[in-house]
């Protein structure tokens, strides 16, 4: 088993996880709004102090490339870009959206329900979201269906979905399609889900150089003018 780091800023929670060998990873989780700058490089320099490893030993560093804050997402690909570049190691990106959907899949409701397809659909700002179908798969982490989407909430593809989960739930619930399933309006993007999908990358050998890392940008205009910001609202 690998030595990995697994880090997510793309949402406003700092999230690292550091995990040895076979062993379970440690995580540092908290809510930090625009502060994951100042604690970012000092949790992992803690966290690998505290294991008594140093980051010349890890076998690869994991990042969420988003979608996300558009800031956050920049600060811990850059962070990342500098400790890998440091010692010659490499990255492995990971999507947010999939990091949530590996997290997703080991939940009591979610094993409970057993669903066969579901859609992770998080809240993108300027009244959008994010969002993409996964198809569960028996020992494995789920398989997303085509590439992550940006649209209204009205637009989200729900068909054939049976659990929906993310945070566009709680901020434009009344705006989805009409969905029967079943729902998880909690779950968030963490260094876990990083973790995990970095793991099944990693044992894939599908890790690579820093040079190649990027954050993900679904959306390419951050900005309406006053006329797309009226016609958005017809």
């Amino acid at each position: 088993m690998a030595n990995l780091l697994a880090i997510d800023t793309s949402s406003a929670w700092c999230s690292v996880a550091l995990s040895l060998g076979d062993q379970a990873p440690e995580l540092r989780h908290e809510a930090v709004s625009a502060g994951a700058s100042q604690l970012l490089l000092p949790w992992i320099e803690s966290m690998l102090s505290t294991a008594n490893i140093a980051l010349k030993d890890l076998d690869a560093i994991a990042v969420g490339i988003g979608p996300g804050a558009f800031t956050g997402v920049r600060l811990g690909v850059a962070a990342v870009q500098g400790l890998a570049i440091s010692h010659n190691l490499p990255v492995i990106s990971v999507s947010s959206l999939d990091a949530i959907a590996a997290q997703l899949v080991g939940t009591r409701n979610f094993k409970k329900s057993n669903p066969q397809r579901f859609c992770i659909a998080i809240d993108a700002r300027m009244e959008e979201v994010y969002w993409a179908q996964y198809e569960t798969q028996l020992d494995r982490l789920p398989q997303r269906i085509g590439d992550i989407q940006l649209t209204r909430p009205e637009d989200i593809d729900l068909e054939g979905m049976e659990f929906l989960a993310g945070s566009a739930i709680s901020a434009y619930g009344e705006r989805l399609p009409g969905f029967k399933g079943v729902l998880d309006a909690d779950i968030a993007v963490s260094a876990l889900g990083i973790f995990d999908c970095a793991k099944q990358l990693f044992a894939q050998g599908k890790q690579h150089d820093v040079r190649q890392l990027e954050p993900l940008y679904v959306r390419n205009k951050v900005a309406l003018t006053t006329a797309e910001r009226k016609e958005a609202f017809k």
